[in-house]
Parts: C-alpha cells; sequence; structure tokens
C-alpha cells in the first residue's frame, strides 16, 4: 500500500501528507502483498516538526486517519516500524540515549 495525499486537521493544526516527510513505515512485500492484514501504518514529520501517523486500512467498517504524535510517541512508532527511509539520528538529533 502507498500513502494517500491526506489532510487532517486536529485541535487547529492541519496534517498534510503531501507536504511532510515519510520517516518509517510498514508497507513491505511479505511474499504475498504490501498490505500486512489489511492495514499499514507510515510515520511522517510535518515541516515545522510535528510528528503525525497515518493509518491505512482496506478493511470494512474501518477509515484511514491521521494521529498527530508527541516526540516519544514518534520515537516508539518509528521502533516498531519495519521500514527506516530516514535514520534515527537524523529524525531524532536531540535524543540522548543513557544505558538502562
Amino acid at each position: 500500500m502507498q500513502t494517500q495525499n491526506m489532510i487532517w486537521v486536529v485541535a487547529g493544526k492541519r496534517y498534510r501528507t503531501d507536504t511532510a516527510t515519510l520517516i518509517a513505515h510498514d508497507a513491505y512485500w511479505n511474499g504475498y502483498n504490501f498490505e500486512q492484514g489489511g492495514r499499514n501504518t507510515f510515520l511522517f514529520r510535518t515541516p515545522n516538526g510535528n510528528f503525525f501517523a497515518q493509518y491505512q486500512t482496506l478493511l470494512p467498517g474501518e477509515i484511514n486517519k491521521i494521529t498527530p504524535l508527541d516526540t516519544n510517541e514518534a520515537i516508539s512508532l518509528y521502533q516498531s516500524l519495519r521500514k527506516k527511509v530516514v535514520p534515527f539520528r537524523v529524525v531524532f538529533p536531540h535524543v540522548k540515549a543513557e544505558d538502562a
């Protein structure tokens, strides 16, 4: 599944896939198709540095949507997505990892 151009307004902020940078996603060929269980997730960063996820579905009764993410949510989603388009240090240059 490819990303779809979407515009979604949340709390007075407009999120647009056509002007944002695709950072990571889970649309990969698994030997049968690109739609993993009928759903795909795409992580974007806006030109203003905000993060959002675009959720696309082929399943009846579900809709495609955009959800804004804070930095920690974006990091978590980035790490869970299979295909990284932009390296972690480029996307999150201010994040410092410490030993647990």
